[in-house]
């Protein structure tokens, strides 16, 4: 008591100085047991967002009434106004939960924003506190996913993401809904399109998904970009870093510099970002240069992003955005071929590597979009337009086209347009329905040309209409049943080409070159699901969910390898996924728990598979039958302290005889490149300050052998056997001030010396490299 005079009796002697100064305002918002992370705090012209423990910190005028609005997930809006505050002062505020709400974000598995209790899917989220813990160890999206997301396939550490897929099936991968992805030739470098640092969250939705289409046999990874949060007419954010390897540090030093404005301005906000990052050379455990194919080491990459927005009435807006991204491997190494027998790395020389830089040479996306809350029937409307092209610049084969070398590159140019809409149907007390419905067109042009000149995939001129409808019970507010129908309707257009003559030893032919008549190849198809999620209790909130997905095979690798003369000769008949899955999640005290189990089967399937006589890749169109399981756990001991922990398992069989069975002695595994070996993540978050956060991450990857080595001793290209290997790596971010930041991270900290898992189920000498060594990134951040 006598504390709390003395404090009072020394503002009122500073209530004449103090007024009309700044002052802070800061405290906790909490529910009736613990703090409330990342709580959103409005005040009149700022806003921001309370940490993980719930603690928030402002500044206002002196003297000047004010008021307090308060949002968080799951709980009900706060308001509240203050006459006037003198002088530093501590507000704590505590907010009431909504009933039957969890707290996390919206998501948008249904092409609409809902809360995560009402999906009827597995999806995992890496928001925002997540995305900037995994910046401050490495700023690349492939290692932040495969560490993050269940079920998602370890990364190799390199510009390309073979074999890093969704639970055994292609993903479609997308900025703001547009796709990055092209079914008709797979370059597979969608995971590294855009700059990790302009992104609000990632959402990943696993399974095939009829709601999204052509190309989302195994889920989605949808890059959701942000946007203004302050009501302050100009704000910003710069960001620098470096890093290198701390075993060999040598010309390993690198840098990244990124700069951010943002703000709003009356009915108009705006996002402009700029990023720079070069690497040095990247290490293995020993000190070693890291086989330089698609390695990220000495890589330049560009990004500009661009986010204008207009809000002419209260329920509507119009907004356009745009970004450019491009990754070029610029090494002053070339290849030095590893041993598979002898288990010899690939590592690198000193000298100019053949061909033009590979990588992502550019990616430009434009999106204009219009959002309308409630128009007739009381429905809301969200139409867009987009407009994506990439280029994609793959390593230099060696005498492999005619007797000699060749470099490709991959061309995909993208433009399309989204009619999505929604209109309640019912709105009583014990039973909501909601309509959505709407259609998506798309046009896609994709080749793959040698940089020479020479064709060695014909461009695919694509067109895809696709219609819709998706209907939403919600019942009693506790069971929530979903199904809808979409109508695929694609159109494949091919002219006339020669096939290249492609060579092995000693110049002898592998594939001749001939002529090929061109065509349209068509596929139509109906894709159905449903799902339903109970949600009467915290403790156990099951769900089941099936659900069909659909794409067009790889055309491009079936048209470049082909044996006859006219395209409708070739087997190029699409991939229809059905995909059953149920599974729970579980809320009690601290505790998260989820689990769930999965079944996914085609009559056909897309397995490249090796051909040791011609040491090229072929495609295998056997039925597949895919399955597995995932868990996940998080669990806060108390405010300070938190948990999380996942393990995922995945399997998968060829049906060879195609007689329906996946188990007799003739079928087989399918092979690295589409199933992962299993995986298990835990972390460990400690903040003994509010200032301090640390954060311990673990990634394991476990073993998996199901092939036999060949005549030579080793195994064939895709059935490598993998070993296990477990790394882990530290993120610390202290905050200096109110602005600034200071963060530190370590990868590998025990310097583990292992070949990622690509590099041990591939099999190619090029790609045997040894994983990257301890490194270190060291960041500040400054805000204003």
């Amino acid at each position: 008591m006598k504390k709390i005079i003395l404090i009072m009796t020394i503002l009122m002697c500073q209530l004449l100085l103090a007024y009309g100064q700044n002052v802070k305002i800061e405290g906790y918002i909490k529910d009736k047991s613990s703090g409330i992370p990342y709580a959103t705090i409005l005040l009149p012209g700022q806003k921001t967002q309370a940490d993980s423990k719930g603690y928030y910190t402002m500044y206002i005028k002196s003297g000047v009434p004010f008021s307090v609005q308060l949002t968080a997930v799951g709980y009900k809006t706060f308001v509240q106004q203050f006459s006037s505050v003198q002088a530093d002062t501590v507000i704590n505020f505590i907010l009431e939960p909504v009933p039957n709400t969890l707290d996390d974000v919206l998501i948008s598995t249904s092409r609409k924003p809902e809360n995560v209790k009402n999906v009827t899917a597995s999806v995992t989220i890496v928001n925002k506190q997540k995305l900037e813990k995994e910046l401050a160890i490495v700023p690349d999206l492939s290692t932040i996913l495969a560490n993050q997301v269940p079920g998602f396939a370890p990364t190799a550490q390199t510009g390309n993401n073979v074999g890093q897929n969704l639970r055994g099936r292609p993903m479609l991968v997308m900025i703001d809904g547009v796709s990055q992805s092209s079914p008709l030739r797979n370059a597979e470098v969608d995971l590294r399109s855009i700059d990790p640092s302009v992104l609000e969250r990632i959402e990943v939705v696993k399974g095939a998904t009829a709601i999204y289409g052509n190309g989302a046999a195994g889920g989605l990874v949808n890059y959701i970009t942000m946007v203004p949060d302050t009501a302050a007419r100009f704000a910003g954010k710069t960001q620098l870093n470096l890093n290198g390897s701390l075993v060999k540090v040598k010309n390993s030093e690198g840098g990244r510099i990124s700069q951010m404005f943002y703000g709003k301005l009356g009915k108009f906000d705006y996002v402009v970002s700029g990023m720079y990052e070069q690497t040095g050379e990247y290490k293995d455990a020993k000190g070693d240069v890291v086989g330089p194919n698609y390695s990220l080491g000495e890589t330049d990459t560009y990004n500009a992003f661009a986010k204008f927005g207009y809000v002419p009435a209260k329920n509507q807006r119009i907004q356009l955005s745009y970004n450019t991204y491009s990754s070029l491997q610029n090494s002053n190494f070339t290849l030095v071929n590893g041993n598979l027998a002898t288990g010899q790395k690939a590592t690198g020389v000193l000298g100019k590597p053949l061909g033009i830089p590979t990588g992502v040479d550019y990616n430009h996306n434009l999106n204009l979009s219009y959002k309308i809350d409630s128009t007739f029937l009381h429905s809301s409307l969200h139409a867009d337009v987009y407009y994506e092209t990439r280029k994609d610049v793959f390593y230099v084969s060696l005498g492999r086209f005619d007797g000699g070398d060749g470099q490709s590159l991959a061309k995909n140019d993208k433009r399309g347009a989204r009619l999505f809409l929604e209109t309640p149907i019912l709105n009583l007390n014990s039973l909501k329905m909601n309509l959505a419905y709407g259609a998506d067109f798309m046009k896609d042009k994709t080749a793959q040309p040698l940089v020479d000149g020479r064709v060695w995939v014909p461009t695919m001129d694509m067109t895809n209409i696709a219609p819709f409808a998706q209907a939403d019970f919600n019942i009693l507010g506790k069971l929530v049943f979903k199904t809808g129908l979409r109508y695929e309707n694609v159109n494949i257009a091919v002219d006339d080409y020669r096939t290249l003559r492609t060579t092995g030893a000693n110049n002898s032919t592998i594939t001749p070159s001939f002529d090929v008549t061109g065509g349209n190849l068509k596929y139509s198809t109906y894709l159905f699901n449903a799902g339903l999620r109970y949600n009467q209790f915290n403790l156990f909130s099951p769900f089941v969910s099936f659900s069909q997905g659909f794409s067009v095979m790889d055309i491009g690798l079936a048209l470049r390898d082909a044996k006859v003369n006219s395209i409708d000769k070739i087997n190029t008949d699409a991939v229809k996924v059905n995909n059953y899955e149920a599974g729970f999640e579980s809320k009690v005290a601290g505790l998260t728990f989820s689990a769930s189990g999965y079944i996914s089967t085609s009559k056909l399937g897309i397995e490249v598979v090796y051909d040791p006589a011609t040491g090229l890749f072929n495609t295998a169109r056997n039925p597949e039958k895919i399955y597995g399981f995932e868990l996940a756990a998080d669990y806060h001991l108390f405010d300070q302290l938190g948990l999380s922990a996942s393990y995922s398992y995945t399997e998968g069989k060829r049906d060879i005889d195609k007689n329906g069975k996946f188990n007799d002695a003739v079928d087989m595994y399918l092979n690295g490149r589409r199933i992962s070996a299993p995986k298990v993540t835990a972390s460990v978050t400690y903040s003994p300050l509010k200032v301090l956060d640390l954060t311990l991450n673990y990634t394991g990857i476990n073993s998996r052998n199901r092939f036999e080595k060949n005549s030579n001793g080793v195994y064939n290209g895709n059935e490598g056997a993998v070993k296990a290997y477990h790394l882990f790596s530290f993120a610390g971010i202290y905050q200096v001030k109110k602005n600034t930041r200071l963060t530190l991270g370590i990868d590998n900290i025990f310097n583990q010396d292992y070949f990622p898992a690509r590099a041990q189920w591939f099999m190619q000498p090029g790609f045997y490299s040894k994983g990257r060594g301890t490194s270190v990134n060291f960041g500040i951040s400054v805000s204003y």
